[in-house]
């Protein structure tokens, strides 16, 4: 379990870092730029969608 959330705080890590990229990279190479807008979207796409099932894991394996 501990496992999830860890990959999930790593796809923000890496989303933050790509964003910062984009900026930095938006006025020396735009093309450059909007990959790293497009890593940014997907990491942060990929820790909502771990988050997600991280969550309906938990309440799956809680006792009723």
């Amino acid at each position: 379990m501990k496992s999830y959330k860890i990959s999930e705080i790593l796809y923000w890590i890496i989303g933050l870092i790509a964003i910062y990229e984009s900026f930095s990279q938006w006025n020396v190479n735009r093309q450059k730029a909007y990959i790293f807008i497009g890593f940014a979207l997907l990491s942060i796409f990929m820790a909502l969608f771990r988050r997600h099932f991280r969550k309906k894991f938990k309440n799956r394996q809680k006792p009723e």
